[in-house]
């Protein structure tokens, strides 16, 4: 496990959470992964606006460094499963952009041959049981793949990801229970990015600290600065590490930020331009790990700009590919339909 070290820009906004301390190797990933998914939810956008992409479209610009992170805590036979804000997450954990980009177009080669689009997605060969499109619906689908590994008698643990607006659902609540009363592997990572579909935090939950919100069920949690992938790391491997262990779920609520609307037709008017434009310059992401690798010349500006360049190609490519790929034929219709 990675030494940690507390963050010293942490402030009001940025809980002082103790970071990992990362290798060249480790920053020179997390940049790329992160930089992947920020370009694939660009081109998503601009494939929707030009009518190439149907249905519903959930970016997930802003957010990147909370998959990325946990995602780098994780082994083999691990699970994620989230809601419908999930390409990024599709990414994180190696799914190609190629299938990821031609499901969204619903072609054939997407990743449920084009008949799920954007929020339907699945790859068990990675791990990953599915973006879902009932919010709060993939909370006790989680503690289900949680109570299937301690069934087994494995170390596997589920990592279920969810919004600030799920964490007031009910089933959430039941699925708390459940976990801790059968001391369940799973860490619940409840993505706070502050404005569910469109209504403050401040509004809509009497308990704004996230991270407590196990306490009656005596589920440990804590909050974590979600803009900074190093923190997100260090808090991960604590949270597995006591998954593992048998003792039970563990909250984590990562204090994030989406620059767009919730989806594609959502003109965010419920917060100002300044206030966007504040957590880009200083909280970004991708930025923040860009300035830690050139001060510690892990990188040069033109290596940089190679990757940049080379994961741009990635994500045009893909592009190509979902608007080439043929549209699935009729009789799909009729497949992987339950019927009784």
């Amino acid at each position: 496990m990675a030494v940690a070290k507390k963050n010293p820009s942490a402030d009001a906004k940025e809980p002082a959470t103790p970071v990992a301390d990362f290798s060249k190797d480790e920053e020179l990933s997390a940049y790329r992964t992160m930089l992947t998914i920020r370009r694939f939810e660009e081109k998503a956008g601009q494939m929707y606006g030009l009518g190439l992409i149907g249905g519903f479209c959930h970016l997930y610009i802003g957010q990147e460094a909370v998959v990325v992170g946990m995602q780098m805590t994780l082994k083999a036979g691990d699970e994620v499963i989230t809601g419908y804000r999930d390409h990024g997450h599709m990414i994180a954990t190696g799914m190609d952009p190629k299938g990821v980009m031609a499901e969204l177009t619903g072609r054939t080669h997407g990743y449920s041959k084009g008949k799920g689009g954007s929020m339907h997605m699945f790859s068990v060969e990675r791990g990953f049981f599915g973006g879902h499109g009932i919010v709060g619906a993939q909370v006790p689908l989680g503690t289900g793949l949680a109570f299937a590994n301690r069934y087994r008698g494995n170390d596997n643990i589920s990592v279920t990801y969810f919004g600030d607006g799920a964490a007031n659902q009910g089933q959430v609540y039941e699925s708390f229970n459940m976990a801790e009363l059968w001391k369940l592997p799973i860490v619940y990572v409840i993505e706070n990015n502050r404005y569910a579909m469109g209504t403050a935090i401040t509004r809509s939950s009497a308990e704004t600290n996230l991270s407590r919100r196990g306490l009656s069920f005596n589920i440990p949690g804590e909050q974590v600065d979600g803009m900074d992938v190093r923190a997100v790391k260090a808090a991960g491997e604590k949270a597995a590490a006591w998954c593992r262990a048998g003792k039970g779920p563990y909250i984590l609520e990562m204090l994030t930020y989406r620059y767009r609307g919730h989806s594609m037709s959502d003109p965010a008017k419920y917060r100002t331009r300044e206030e966007v434009e504040d957590i880009r310059t200083h909280h970004d992401p991708i930025d923040r790990a860009r300035h830690r690798i050139l001060e510690k010349k892990f990188a040069k500006e033109d290596e940089l700009k190679k990757i940049d360049g080379d994961v741009r190609n990635l994500i045009n490519q893909a592009a190509e590919f979902a608007t080439h790929d043929p549209e699935p034929d009729v009789s799909e219709l009729y497949t992987d339909v339950y019927r009784s």
